[in-house]
C-alpha cells in the first residue's frame, strides 16, 4: 500500500530503490507519527470535518497502535513503503471509511516532517540532560583533583604546570558551549510545520495553532514554503549541535589515550575497562575511549554530508530529503550511548601523583621564574633573556613556589562559577 497509489503498478527495481531501507528507519519515528495523525485528526473535528465518532474511533485505535509501538510489537511489513502508509492502512482496515479521512488536508510531506521535528526535539533534550550529567561527573572529578598536579603541554612538549582540576573542569566549561548549540538546534526544530501540507498550504481552513498547543510546539513554521523548506536546514543545525558535542569529546578521550599511555603514565582504569592484546599479554587497551574517539569524529562528519545532500536545491520538496533521515537519526541515537559510556568509564579513572622533580619537567617552571625576576625589579624582556640563558647552558634551577590565584587559573578553578554558568 502506498499512499500515492493511483491503481498503477510501479516497476519492482525502482519501488526497491526508491523505499530504501525507509522500513527500518521508520520505526524510530512511529510513535511521533502516530502523536501527530493524533493531534491533525483532533484539528479535523475541531473544524468540522471530522465527526466526534469519528474523532473517538481514531483516538482508539490510534492508542492501540501506539501501544503496539511501545511493546515493541508494531511491525511494517514489506509491502509498506513506510510507517505513515502502514499507519493509515491499520486505521483503514479496522475503521474503513473513517480510516479514510486521516489524510485530509495533509501531504505525506508535512507528516515526515512533524514526526522528524518531534523526534528531533524529543530526543535533543535527552542529550542536553546526559550532557548535563557529564558536565557534573567532570565537575565534580575537577573538585577531587583540584590540587593534584599535572604537566601541562604546548606542541606535546612540556610547557607550564597545570593540574587534574584544571584539566577536568576545561572541558566541563566548553560542554556548555556545546549545549548552546543544542539549545539553538531544540529552538529550530521547536516549530510546527504541520499543515504546510506538500509545501503549499491547504484549501480546507485548518487550524494550525491548533495543532502546535496540541503537539507542545513553541512556536509554528507560519510559512507553509518556509515549513518545507526547514527539511534539511533542520538536520544541518542538528549535525552542527552534534559535531560540537563529538568535537569536545572526541578531543577529551584522545587526551585520556594519551595521558594513559606508559610514556605519559598520568592516569590508568581498572583492568575491567580495557582490553587485551591477542599475542601481548602486558596489554591494557584503553579502547573505549578509542572507539569514543572514532565514532566523535564520524558524527563530526555529518554536517557535511547534510550541506552536500541539500546545498543548492531549489524552495519546494525533493526526494533527495529522504536521505537526511537515516545518519541524522543513527546520529542522535550513538551520541546518547557516546555520552552514556563516557561518564560511566571517567567515574572510574584512577588519577596518579606525578613526580614533577623528575628531570624531563625541570623547565615546567620557566615562566614563573621569570615573573619572579620580574617582581624583583627586572623587565620582562631581562627576565627572558636571563632565564633562556640559564635554560640554554644547563644551569637552571626550577622553583615550584609560585602560585597561580587568578580567576581560571591553577589555584582558582572558579568551579561554582562554571557550575552556575551552565544554560538551566
Amino acid at each position: 500500500m502506498k499512499l500515492w497509489d493511483k491503481g498503477i503498478s510501479i516497476d519492482k527495481k525502482i519501488e526497491q530503490f526508491t523505499v530504501g531501507n525507509d522500513r527500518e528507519i521508520d520505526l524510530h519515528i512511529a510513535k511521533y507519527d502516530v502523536q501527530a495523525s493524533l493531534a491533525h485528526a483532533k484539528m479535523l473535528a475541531h473544524i468540522g470535518l471530522l465527526t466526534k465518532e469519528e474523532l473517538f474511533q481514531l483516538e482508539q485505535e490510534l492508542t492501540n497502535i501506539s501501544q503496539q509501538i511501545e511493546d515493541d510489537s508494531f511491525v511494517i511489513e514489506p509491502q509498506f513503503e513506510d510507517v505513515h502508509s502502514k499507519i493509515e492502512f491499520e486505521l483503514i482496515k479496522t475503521l474503513g471509511d473513517t480510516g479514510k479521512k486521516i489524510h485530509t488536508a495533509r501531504s505525506r510531506n508535512d507528516q515526515v516532517l512533524v514526526a522528524l521535528h518531534l523526534f528531533y526535539k524529543d530526543h535533543l533534550k535527552d542529550i542536553r540532560i546526559k550532557a548535563k550529567t557529564f558536565f557534573d561527573t567532570l565537575l565534580s572529578l575537577a573538585d577531587t583533583h583540584q590540587n593534584t598536579l599535572l604537566p601541562g603541554y604546548t606542541h606535546l612538549q612540556v610547557a607550564m604546570p597545570s593540574s587534574f582540576g584544571l584539566w577536568f573542569s576545561a572541558y566541563a566549561e566548553v560542554l556548555i558551549d556545546d549545549v548552546y548549540l543544542l539549545d539553538a538546534a531544540i529552538k529550530t526544530v521547536d516549530q510546527n510545520p504541520l499543515g504546510s501540507a506538500a509545501g503549499y498550504g491547504s484549501s480546507f481552513s485548518i487550524d494550525r495553532e491548533f495543532t502546535t498547543k496540541e503537539l507542545n510546539f513553541s512556536t509554528l513554521k507560519f510559512n507553509v514554503v518556509a515549513a518545507q523548506m526547514s527539511r534539511g536546514k533542520s538536520e544541518r543545525t542538528l549535525a552542527m549541535a552534534l559535531g560540537s558535542l563529538c568535537n569536545t569529546m572526541a578531543r577529551f578521550a584522545m587526551d585520556i589515550c594519551l595521558y594513559n599511555s606508559q610514556n605519559f603514565g598520568f592516569i590508568s582504569f581498572p583492568d575491567q575497562l580495557t582490553t587485551g592484546s591477542s599475542i601481548m599479554p602486558h596489554k591494557k587497551n584503553p579502547d573505549v575511549f578509542e572507539l569514543i574517539r572514532g565514532k566523535c569524529n564520524k558524527i563530526q562528519a555529518l554536517y557535511s554530508e547534510m550541506v552536500l545532500i541539500t546545498n543548492n536545491l531549489p524552495s519546494g520538496y525533493h526526494r533527495d530529503f529522504q536521505l537526511l533521515k537515516e545518519n541524522s537519526i543513527a546520529a542522535v541515537e550513538e551520541v546518547k550511548d557516546l555520552l552514556d559510556i563516557f561518564n560511566y568509564a571517567i567515574q572510574q579513572i584512577i588519577v596518579k601523583e606525578i613526580d614533577l622533580n623528575d628531570d624531563k619537567y625541570k623547565h615546567l617552571f620557566t615562566v614563573d621564574s621569570i615573573n619572579n625576576f620580574v617582581l624583583e625589579g627586572l623587565s620582562f624582556r631581562e627576565a627572558y633573556q636571563k632565564i633562556g640563558k640559564q635554560v640554554q647552558d644547563g644551569t637552571y634551577k626550577p622553583n615550584a613556589s609560585k602560585q597561580h590565584t587568578h580567576i581560571g587559573s591553577l589555584g582558582n578553578l572558579c568551579l561554582d562559577d562554571i557550575r552556575e554558568k551552565f544554560p538551566r
